[in-house]
């Protein structure tokens, strides 16, 4: 298997690090959508997250990695096993599970297995993409580009929580709940704002404009190639303290506080900002939750709610042809406003 890039590595891209730890925390916070240049560690940040996350509890067999804890909200072979007595369980890596442009809907949503219908005459569903990701990632790279009908797929399941299968005689339904990781260069095209909406996050990547930097990420780039080994071993302490805030993260989400004034803040943030709907506070908050939860605080503050607002609006503000200036710098300039009133 083929070493990957430690994701405490990557420098010079701390916004997009920082918003992949919190969907770690959160899967709630429904996804991350990554824009910028090629070439600036999009895609490897991505599936470097991937060696941070805890194993999670799965039922052992399960094709789709039920849990076995849900009570009752998992695929129907679980349920119907699960009232025959208590099911069996297994720690897995958690899947972070690649969606390539040119995949057919057969291979993303499922199909007939057509080697069992042949050689034994059964109908036997062979699960898809959106199987092997329930309860994990699912990472599209180049998701600007990615053709119509996929899309529509995305919605549907992204909306329900399950994949509906009805074709060659079958008729199956699991439950396939996902963060959605998209990455992409934004001169090859926008996206459809029914799929921009339902990413919690967007961060903007650039290329890194300082010497130091620049020299610096070579350097490590070119010692992971030169020795992956002994590269993975250096930064082995550094991805185990990751890790171990990304565990207690979650344990202690549940318990911090949100106040009402920190509501409060957030919605005249969104009013300010003319967003539509109520995602944007929801989102809002739950980010700011998420950071409070991986710095290890009880309650989430000011700082905390300044610090996520523009990841999570940036994607969701209507274009000003009055304003010329970044949607970054138009929600640094509501926050400043409103602290100062």
């Amino acid at each position: 298997m083929r070493a990957l890039y430690p994701f405490t590595a990557i420098i010079g891209q701390d916004e997009m690090k920082l918003a992949l730890l919190m969907v770690a925390v959160d899967p709630s916070i429904s996804g991350v959508l990554v824009f910028g240049d090629r070439g600036t560690g999009k895609s490897t940040a991505v599936r470097s997250l991937a060696n941070l996350l805890p194993p999670m509890r799965v039922v052992t067999g399960c094709r789709y990695h039920c849990d076995p804890g849900a009570n009752g909200s998992g695929c129907e072979e679980c349920q119907e096993r699960g009232r025959a007595g208590r099911l069996p369980s297994e720690l897995v890596p958690v899947p972070m599970v690649d969606l390539p442009l040119g995949a057919t809907e057969d291979r993303v949503v499922g199909a007939l297995d057509l080697e069992r219908a042949l050689t034994r005459g059964e109908k036997h569903f062979e699960p898809g993409l959106l199987a092997r990701a329930h309860r994990g990632f699912l990472y599209v790279d180049e998701v600007n580009l990615l053709e119509d009908h996929l899309v529509d797929l995305l919605l549907d399941v992204a909306a329900s929580g399950e994949n509906v299968v009805e074709r060659e005689g079958l008729s199956v339904r699991h439950p396939a709940r996902f963060v959605l990781i998209g990455s992409g260069n934004p001169e090859e095209g926008e996206l459809r704002p029914q799929l921009l909406d339902r990413f919690g996050l967007s961060v903007e990547v650039t290329t890194p404009d300082d010497v130091a930097t620049r020299v610096e990420i070579v350097r490590r780039r070119d010692a992971f190639e030169r020795s992956p080994a002994k590269f993975l071993e250096t930064w082995l302490p550094e991805e185990e303290r990751v890790r171990a805030q990304i565990e207690t993260a979650r344990r202690l989400i549940a318990q911090i506080v949100v106040p009402d004034a920190m509501i409060e803040h957030t919605t005249k943030i969104c009013m300010r900002m003319g967003t539509d709907g109520l995602r944007g506070e929801l989102t809002l908050v739950r980010a700011a939750r998420a950071l409070a939860a991986l710095e290890g605080c009880g309650e989430v503050d000011l700082t905390h709610i300044t610090r996520a607002a523009p990841a999570t609006l940036r994607h969701r503000l209507r274009r000003n042809p009055l304003d010329d200036s970044g949607s970054s710098a138009r929600i640094d300039r509501a926050i400043s406003e409103l602290s100062g009133a």
